[in-house]
């Protein structure tokens, strides 16, 4: 078994909810919804306050969804701030997610970051490589793509995942260590 890459952590993780162990990083408090599965090698790092994270919600491999603080601040001065993520979201291969409100049924694709001060409502799509780093409020069904950062409104949101998410909660847990339901804790070790 390839164990979680972890400093000290609290989780708690819903029934239904799929956590892939294998190379895992998880730091801070961390709350997982009912239906969301995490694959091998994602990150959740809640170092300026926890995140909680819905149901329903698909994050891939090498995805990152921090709730860091902000550069240059006293950490020792800065208050946490809670990051929350809504239901049915998808967040792609290598996608960074660290805006501290994500709506419902928003997509990053493929090696899309987004920034701190932007608040995703619902039905988004931010563009493979596409990088949104502004202090902004996007519209209910916005898509970010291409390399000039285009924006457009789509008349519908995206398609619910709901067969993916039932697929690979079939599959994952016969090729994977998968971390059940219940709170967990992990205090490292001091030096």
């Amino acid at each position: 078994m390839c164990p979680a890459i972890n400093t000290g952590y609290q989780v708690t993780i819903a029934p239904g909810a799929y956590v892939c162990e294998e190379r895992l990083q998880l730091v801070g408090e961390i709350s997982i919804g009912s239906k969301t599965i995490i694959h091998p090698g994602a990150s959740i790092i809640a170092e300026a306050g926890p995140i909680f994270i819905g149901d329903g919600n698909l994050i891939e491999e090498q995805c990152v969804i921090a709730n860091r603080f902000p550069s240059g601040i006293d950490k020792d001065q800065m208050n946490q701030v809670v990051m929350i993520i809504g239901n049915n979201n998808v967040f792609e291969v290598g996608s960074l997610c660290e805006a501290l409100k994500v709506g419902d049924n928003n997509i990053l694709e493929c090696k899309a970051q987004v920034g701190r001060s932007v608040t995703l409502t619902s039905g988004c799509v931010i563009g493979s490589m596409c990088s949104l780093t502004t202090n902004e409020t996007l519209p209910e069904n916005t898509v970010i793509f291409g390399s000039d950062h285009q924006r457009r409104t789509m008349p519908d949101r995206p398609a619910f995942q709901t067969h993916q998410l039932d697929f690979l909660a079939r599959i994952l847990p016969t090729s994977h260590y998968v971390l059940k339901h219940g709170t967990k804790s992990h205090t490292p070790a001091s030096t």
